[in-house]
């Protein structure tokens, strides 16, 4: 695993700091793009203004939709697959800068965040060339309170770490479309379906059910923000929904937005 560049060679090309332990790093990446497993030295907060990327830890996998956000920890190994042309707004946050940060211990694990009006116009803000050093400062400052207000993203897929347990879950990404009954999975994996089924409860803190629709609304995000030509109806009957409104209602309760919505933002 590779140490990614770290800010200050970026800035030579044209990024900027802020003088006080933030650089600010503004990219564009074209959909289709793979950043490979790395990590920084500093702490980063990754947001993109437009378009959709799928961010991937140890943890697990989150879907990152434009109206969320990523913490990054400093060391943290992570892989960014971008599914949808992306503007991206990086804050790079030096070690010594955090450990002024009254609250950092809630910043020492990598979280994805729905982002506010507030949060968006904020960061969009640092972006400001005309902005001056105090203006900057306080606008940080807001946008790491922020962050600690914000609400926890939905769309985020944990991956369990129990070996049976994790051959029946990546069983379920290699297909999500499918329908996928927990006694056949438990068979295949060499387990029972109650204990398959406890061992999800306790390992990603979703039943299985629950964990399973995640990976069919992340599937339809992947593809929604891939393909332009799929239909709602289409991608309905994929996933294996009785009807449109069922895929709808299920969206919604993952992402916030119906899948017509999320279509459209991108």
């Amino acid at each position: 695993m590779s140490i990614a560049e770290p800010p200050i060679a970026a800035l030579l090309r044209g990024q900027r700091a802020t003088g006080d332990g933030v650089h600010l790093v503004s990219r564009h990446y074209r959909k289709g793009i793979r950043l490979d497993t790395h990590m920084h030295r500093e702490a980063q907060l990754v947001y993109a203004a437009r378009g959709t990327m799928q961010v991937t830890t140890p943890k697990g996998r989150w879907l990152v939709p434009p109206d969320r956000a990523v913490w990054v920890p400093a060391r943290l190994g992570h892989a960014i697959d971008v599914l949808a042309d992306i503007d991206m707004r990086t804050l790079y946050f030096d070690l010594a800068w955090l450990a002024r940060e009254e609250r950092s211990e809630s910043l020492s694990s990598e979280f994805v965040v729905k982002v506010s009006r507030l949060l968006h116009e904020t960061i969009l803000a640092l972006f400001d060339t005309s902005n001056d050093p105090a203006r900057t400062e306080l606008l940080i400052k807001l946008a790491v309170l922020e962050l600690h207000h914000a609400e926890d993203s939905t769309t985020f897929i944990p991956l369990p770490q129990e070996a049976r347990c994790r051959r029946a879950a990546d069983i379920v990404l290699g297909d999500p479309t499918a329908a996928h009954e927990i006694e056949t999975l438990a068979r295949a994996v060499g387990t029972s379906a109650r204990t398959l089924s406890r061992l999800f409860s306790a390992e990603t803190q979703l039943s299985f059910k629950s964990w399973c629709q995640r990976a069919r609304i992340a599937c339809a995000i992947e593809k929604l923000s891939m393909e332009t030509d799929v239909s709602v109806k289409q991608l309905a009957s994929e996933l294996g929904y009785a009807s449109v409104p069922a895929f709808s209602h299920a969206f919604r309760q993952v992402t916030g937005k119906t899948p017509t919505e999320f279509a459209e933002k991108q």
